[in-house]
């Protein structure tokens, strides 16, 4: 496959990376980690730039524009992706949940006036959303999702908890997996709703990680009335749009997180040029230029896993269940490419922060701690592995799970 732009798709690549230039926030700094200090000041700046992105024409390229969008191809949307991924990944992480799981779900799964009211709103930067699957005893067992939904005189009236919500602190709007039905099958009792965040009887409570952010939270749902008219499909339908979402997360989510490890490795090679070991530069020592090529080889995988994916779709195909190889090609090198880049700073790795360049503000530390959530969220590697042998390669489950174990 030739996986090169077109003139006509490169000229609309570089007249976007111009926009950028001119149009990312004055003060934003791409080699900072931390441009932000308070959440406030996040969701400001996430908002304003998404407006930015929408006035230009360069918001949602590949929706229709009367939900918003640009009616552009699926490719100039990768191609804003991409770029957004080098120039801008932190003021971008809220819209990775937000574009890459409930656009796509709402689009394809709501009814059409759902789609009018909310598309717009999030392409505009209005609204900002989150999705709520997890429980404390239902994260990788999504199915034995537990918060119950019981229909009363037009609601759903919600009680139960979430964890490991991304950015629902900073959200306004929820898509939520819930339990309507506890007399059938865990597959068949469960609804897909959307919710707003500031309903009563929502408790957002924000946790700590070891980074020393607070990107997760727990949220708790107490007597929440939900009008019926926030439901996704027909009840009993929610675990196949559930698995819809996660099939567009795993997906769309290659392209990005390739342009961003390509943007990595390039610090990642400027540190090595800026930092001695005995004497030389890191550069130099032969093991670690190899763990560098080792790098580039493990990006490119993932990069051109996604691209051959985004190929299927561009004819008219849809996500499937290979998405979760591209799980495990971003989740499990990332955590070896940090635990490298640590192990070439030597003695610094322990200094968060410094006026040496090569530290700055602690950026390979915090991508090293960060990392170690990476086969964690969006699914377990093991998880991800049973679905490769059993609905990529036909396996039989016994089969699959008992090659894993080994």
């Amino acid at each position: 496959m030739d996986y090169r732009f077109t003139p006509e798709q490169e000229a609309f690549r570089q007249g976007f990376i111009s926009w950028l230039d001119k149009n990312l926030p004055s003060n934003y700094n791409p080699d900072l980690l931390h441009n932000y200090e308070t959440t406030e000041d996040w969701i400001k700046a996430f908002k304003m730039f998404q407006r930015r992105l929408s006035d230009g024409g360069y918001a949602a390229m590949h929706y229709p524009e009367e939900y918003g969008g640009q009616g552009k191809t699926l490719m100039e949307e990768i191609i804003v992706q991409q770029a957004l991924a080098k120039a801008c990944s932190e003021i971008r992480q809220p819209g990775n949940v937000m574009l890459g799981m409930a656009v796509p779900t709402i689009y394809t799964c709501c009814r059409e006036e759902q789609k009018k009211e909310y598309l717009p709103k999030i392409f505009n930067g209005t609204h900002i959303w989150c999705q709520a699957f997890s429980e404390p005893n239902a994260g990788s067992d999504l199915a034995n999702c537990a918060t119950r939904a019981v229909r009363k005189d037009g609601y759903y009236i919600l009680d139960g908890q979430k964890t490991w919500t991304s950015f629902a602190h900073m959200a306004d709007y929820c898509i939520i997996l819930v339990r309507t039905d506890p007399t059938v099958s865990k597959f068949k009792g469960l609804s897909y709703l959307l919710l707003d965040m500031k309903t009563p009887g929502v408790e957002v409570r924000p946790m700590t990680q070891m980074t020393g952010e607070a990107e997760f939270n727990e949220v708790f749902f107490d007597n929440v009335k939900v009008p019926v008219e926030m439901r996704v499909g027909e009840e009993g339908q929610g675990w196949t749009i559930a698995i819809t979402t996660l099939m567009f997360e795993r997906v769309a989510g290659d392209a990005r997180m390739a342009a961003r490890f390509e943007s990595n490795l390039m610090k990642m090679i400027r540190m090595t040029k800026e930092t001695k070991r005995s004497g030389q530069a890191v550069i130099d020592n032969p093991i670690f230029r190899q763990q560098l090529g080792q790098a580039y080889i493990e990006i490119m995988a993932l990069k051109y896993h996604g691209l051959r994916n985004l190929s299927n779709q561009l004819q008219g195909g849809v996500p499937g269940p290979e998405g979760s190889i591209g799980k495990l090609l971003w989740s499990e090198p990332n955590q070896w490419i940090t635990d490298a880049a640590l192990t070439m700073l030597g003695p610094k790795s322990q200094i968060m922060r410094g006026t040496d360049r090569a530290v700055h503000d602690g950026f390979w530390q915090y991508n090293f701690l960060r990392a170690k959530g990476n086969t964690i969220e969006a699914g377990t590697s093991e998880i991800q592995r049973n679905i490769i042998g059993e609905r990529c390669l036909g396996l039989p489950k016994d089969v699959s799970r008992s090659m894993r174990q080994k």
